[in-house]
């Protein structure tokens, strides 16, 4: 598994995960237990983890919907 994304925007991240899903990339979510742990206050990012053969194509398909990723 390779990080791909990293953000304390709940909004990215379901919008990330469903640009990938439609795509048939599976996406697993770090850190949501935390998260919520913390109140929803926002401090603690989640991440988005894909296989590392699907990292460069999701990479691309998040960057040209705007969202960036991590190098």
């Amino acid at each position: 598994m390779k990080e791909l994304l990293r953000s304390t925007d709940p909004t990215v991240i379901a919008f990330a995960k469903a640009l990938l899903g439609g795509e048939g990339i599976e996406v697993f979510e770090l850190d949501v237990n935390m998260s919520v742990l913390e109140g929803s206050i926002g401090i603690l990012p989640r991440r988005l983890m894909v296989r590392r053969e699907d990292h460069f194509m999701a990479s691309s398909i998040l960057r040209d919907n705007g969202i960036e990723t991590l190098a």
